[in-house]
């Protein structure tokens, strides 16, 4: 069985494919043990810490992410890895134990940056005004 997923934070989206399998967890084709930073990476992989590391014997996951930047894209893959992991199990309880621990794990996080306006160097900041 293949369960499709997505998650997305800031302007990051991230796809996950999951499957059952022997514990591979491949971000853009690449393995996870190789994504820099390190605190990406153990952002990515907080699902199988929640859930335990046993269920990750059990399944593949593939991800494919863009945009954004290294932060916008863990909490983007982090997203689409919980949401795969309780859609291909249809585990209740898990699901509920992601959301006691954070809910942005099974729900996107809807935030963007606001954009910026004539008049000023961001999107409230003015430019100062002097009267001599």
């Amino acid at each position: 069985m293949v369960t499709n997923t997505s998650g997305k934070k800031k302007t990051a989206v991230a796809r996950a494919t999951v499957r059952d399998g022997e514990g591979r967890v491949r971000i853009n084709s690449q393995p996870v043990e190789l994504v820099e930073p390190e605190q990406a990476r153990l952002k990515m992989l907080e699902p199988f810490r929640i859930a335990g590391e046993e269920l990750r014997d059990d399944v593949d996951i593939d991800v494919t992410v863009e945009g954004g930047g290294f932060s916008g894209q863990a909490d983007a893959t982090r997203t689409a890895i919980a949401r795969g992991i309780v859609q291909h199990l249809g585990d209740a309880e898990l699901r509920d134990a992601y959301m006691n621990f954070d809910r942005t794990l099974l729900v996107n996080d809807v935030r963007q940056s606001e954009p910026k306006k004539w008049g000023g160097p961001g999107a409230r900041a003015r430019y100062q005004k002097s009267y001599r």
